[in-house]
Order: structure tokens, then sequence, then C-alpha cells
């Protein structure tokens, strides 16, 4: 168990340092794809297989996707990329540094080991406990949220339909 939590820790920093450093944005992408499914990893590790499958289609399957098809039609060219001064660049990277100084001293005082909780047990993380607790006492507000979302895609449709009467409405109707 240790040795997978390290395998794929190790996998993790590696493919998060290649999204960084890596000139194509194609191989940016994959390289994060990897580094989410080390994350969906991790967790399985901590027996949280609800949050790993979700982990794995929301953002691997649907987010990455996206950024795959936005990546491969905006045609990126080397000839059309503006080039950086010296000065920029000194600038990011003195900024970059400062914000690692700032991140490694506000981890510095907080590695610590957290006891284990008295009422944990082995299937904190299941479907069916997040179920029991979502359908019990956050029943009001999952269905708060439902009602909320529901009216949302109401008003998006109305809205795109309105704006297509519209549209069709100046086609046919032309204010010559």
């Amino acid at each position: 168990m240790v040795f997978l939590f390290w395998f794929l820790s190790v996998i993790a920093v590696l493919t998060g340092t290649m999204v960084v450093f890596s000139r194509s944005p194609i191989n940016s992408v994959i390289h994060l794809i990897l580094c989410f499914l080390c994350l969906a990893g991790h967790y399985i590790l901590l027996n949280a297989q609800f949050l790993a499958v979700v982990h794995i289609i929301v953002y691997t399957g649907a987010i990455m996707v996206l950024f795959l098809f936005v990546i491969m039609l905006l045609n990126l060219n080397r000839k059309n990329e503006p080039h950086k001064t010296v000065i920029t660049k000194v600038a990011s990277v003195v900024s970059g540094g400062l914000l690692f100084l700032v991140l490694l001293g506000a981890v510095k005082g907080a590695i610590l080991i957290a006891p284990i909780h008295p009422d944990f047990d082995g299937s904190t993380g299941l479907v069916k406990n997040l179920g029991k607790v979502l359908f019990g006492k956050f029943l009001f507000p999952f269905e708060l949220s439902s009602v909320l979302f529901l009216s949302a895609m109401i008003g998006a449709v109305l809205l795109g339909k309105k704006e297509a009467v519209q549209k069709t409405d100046e086609v046919n109707n032309p204010k010559n």
C-alpha cells in the first residue's frame, strides 16, 4: 500500500512538472491526464471510490477532451507566437520563486500527522455511505440545488430560443 502511494506520488509530481515544462500544448494536456489518473489512484487508496470515478469521468474524461479540442482548433503556430523580452522572463522566474517560498513557508509548520478519528472505519468513502448521508442529512440542500440547476437550464434554453427566434425574424423580414 505504501509502495503504491509513493509510486503514484512520484508519477503525479513528474507528470505535473512535465505539464509546466512541455513545449507542446498537446503533450501538456496528455501529461495532465496522467496526473489526474494518479490523483484518482490516490482517491482509491483513501477508500473514496466514488470520488475517484467522478474525478476520472469529469476531469480526465470531459474537461481534458475539451482542452484537447480547443488546442486543436486554435491552430497554434510558432510564427504567430509573441516573443517575450528578457525582463519579462526574469520577472516570471522571480515571481515564481517568491510564490514557491511563500508556499514552502506556509507548509513548513503544517506537516502534522492527524490522529485517526474514532468514528472512522473502512467504509467511510463508499458510495453506499455517501448516498445515506446525501439523502438523509443533506436531502433538502440536495433537492434545492437540483431545483436551482433545473431553473438555470430552463433559463438557458429560453434565452437561446429567444435569440434564435430573433435571428429567424431578421432573416425573414429584412429592414431595407
